[in-house]
Parts: structure tokens; C-alpha cells; sequence
């Protein structure tokens, strides 16, 4: 069930298990925090279902033969959550203080709540190139995910934006599917790893674009046709034909809130065990994107929900 209740400002609501973020990792934990009998909090935040919801043709979800779309997977569990018992609060957190325990929570509304276990799910938003014909053609041509969205263009020519490890591996695996790939590079160097770069220009369907950034999508109703590359030295604009983008420029964890909470990585990410959920503070747990900087997928978040969901639950068993 939906909660659109909020206490006074100065009183603190307490709770066993809160969840922060509503994406798949985040949901999948309310979903078996709930059929453990905490009856958990989900705070779904700014983007309520995650980078699934600006994703729409989904194949790569176990258990559905044909093609489902991205929010609707996404209403679908949190129904199942909520059908669980667990609640989902329309909210963002400001501040947590794992300082003390049970750990408090500050939120935007100027919601204050306190909480025996944590678990953050809060994901990771991919960094795009901010053109307004990249934003027009999003989940039409452009993607920032080739693993997610790569088979759609089969035997078709794509580009790939970036010259680090992420743009590197992205062009690799679309060179295995694709007819062509044009990676576009704003320097004469890539950044990616040298082993890296040498099975790139190994490629034969993989053509470097150099000092060159997009200046605008091109395409029409049917989506993209085809990218206009500006010069970065000379200022020659030129145009190639394609029929799909791939933005590969990073990722921004959004952990914002955490920093001093929990002990995170350079990039921002949290650190958590190794093939485990436990953050640096015992009783606060990760799971999803905002840990994960290499799979980035649906359903390895929802599996890392479900691992923190199991440990949150140790937790606030043995606290009595």
C-alpha cells in the first residue's frame, strides 16, 4: 500500500526496516523484507521504478517470452511488494546518521524517521550528452546500455560515444552484434585500458571516429538515421549514417545523501562486501546500481535486493 501519511516535523517515526529507492533492487528487497514480516518502508525517491522506467522494450527480463516494457515491469513489482505488506512513501531523503542506532533518517518533506536496519537502493543515472535531439530520441535509437539494448540492432550500424573502459567494452560487445560500430572519441587518445584499446582496433567492423563529439541526432519518425559529428579541431562538421546511439560517458551513483554516512569509493559508490550487501556500518546494507558499476542490470539489482532483504532481517533479529 501506497503511504501519503506524514508525522510533524519534530516526531520521528520508527520502523524495522527502511528501504531507499524503488527501482528493482530496491523493490525486489521490499518484497522479501515484507514476506519476512518486517513491514518495511519504501522511499522511492525522485524516480520512482528506476532506469526502468526510461527504458521500454525490455528482453532480457527472466521469465517473459515476449518483449515487456520497463514500467510496467516496474509497477508490477511494487505491486507485488505492496500485496506483500510493504509501504511505499513518495519522498526523498536528505540526511542519514548511522552515528546511532536505531539510525535516523531526515527527509525533504521534513519527515524525520528512525530505523533497526537500512537498505540503500538508491541506483545510479547514466551521464548523457545533454542535446536535445539525444533527449528527443531516447529509447528510439539512443541508449546508454548496449547490453540492454544491443540486440535490437542486429546486423545494423551503431555508434558509441567515449573513450574510456565503459565506451571500449560497449563497442567490443556491439562489434559481436552489429553491422558496423563508429566509436566517437573528442581526443586523438582513448582513456580505456591499452589491452583494451588493442582488441579494439583489432576489429574490422569497428571504425574510430577522432576528435570528434556529436553535435546533433538525426533522424525521423522512425527513429534514429544518422549522428552530426563536430570537429574538435578544425571545426568541420560531418554526418554518418546510423541507426542507434550508445552514450557511454559514465554513470553518477546517487548516494549524495550517504557521504559520511557510509564509506563510498572515488566515483562515489558504496562499498560493500565482497559478493555480499554489508556496507562499512553494520545494519546498513546496499544493493543495486549504487554498489554495482559493472553488470547495471535489472535483474542482477533485484538479485542483490533480494541478498540485502535476508541479511537486513538477521539484523534486526539479533537486536531483540
Amino acid at each position: 500500500m501506497t503511504d501519503k501519511s506524514s508525522a510533524s516535523p519534530n516526531e520521528a517515526v520508527h520502523e524495522q526496516v527502511v528501504i531507499i529507492g524503488a527501482g528493482a533492487a530496491g523493490l525486489t528487497a521490499g518484497i522479501y523484507t515484507a514476506r519476512a514480516n518486517l513491514s518495511p518502508v519504501i522511499i522511492a525517491g525522485l524516480q520512482p521504478g528506476g532506469q526502468m522506467t526510461i527504458t521500454t522494450d525490455v528482453e532480457n527480463y527472466p521469465g517473459f517470452a515476449e518483449v515487456i516494457q520497463g514500467p510496467w515491469l516496474m509497477t508490477e513489482m511494487q505491486g507485488q511488494a505492496e500485496n506483500g505488506g510493504a509501504r511505499v512513501i513518495y519522498d526523498i531523503v536528505t540526511g542519514l546518521d548511522t552515528s546511532i542506532h536505531p539510525f535516523r533518517l531526515t527527509f525533504d518533506s521534513g519527515r524525520i524517521m528512525s530505523a533497526d536496519a537500512v537498505i540503500l537502493a538508491t541506483g545510479a543515472q547514466a551521464r548523457w550528452l545533454g542535446l536535445e535531439s539525444e533527449s528527443m530520441f531516447n529509447g528510439r535509437g539512443v541508449s546508454a546500455c548496449a547490453t540492454c539494448d544491443g540486440f535490437f540492432y542486429k546486423d545494423r550500424d551503431v555508434a558509441v560515444i567515449g573513450g574510456g573502459n565503459t565506451a571500449v567494452e560497449e563497442a567490443l560487445y556491439l562489434a559481436n552484434i552489429c553491422r558496423s560500430v563508429t566509436l566517437v572519441h573528442r581526443r586523438d587518445s582513448l582513456r580505456a585500458e591499452q589491452i583494451m584499446q588493442d582488441r579494439l582496433l583489432k576489429k574490422d567492423n569497428i571504425i574510430v571516429e577522432w576528435n570528434r563529439s556529436v553535435a546533433e541526432v538525426l533522424g525521423d519518425e522512425t527513429g534514429v538515421t544518422g549522428l552530426r559529428l563536430a570537429s574538435t579541431t578544425d571545426g568541420e562538421d560531418k554526418d554518418i549514417p546510423v541507426h542507434g546511439m550508445f552514450v557511454a560517458i559514465g554513470h553518477d551513483p546517487a548516494t549524495a545523501a550517504f557521504a559520511g554516512a557510509v564509506a563510498l569509493d572515488e566515483e562515489g559508490y558504496i562499498l560493500a562486501t565482497a559478493g555480499g550487501t554489508q556496507t562499512s556500518v553494520d545494519g546498513v546494507f546496499a544493493a543495486g546500481d549504487c554498489v554495482d558499476k559493472i553488470y547495471r542490470q535489472a535483474v542482477t539489482a533485484a538479485g542483490m535486493g533480494c541478498m540485502a532483504a535476508p541479511a537486513a532481517e538477521g539484523w534486526v533479529g539479533e537486536q531483540g
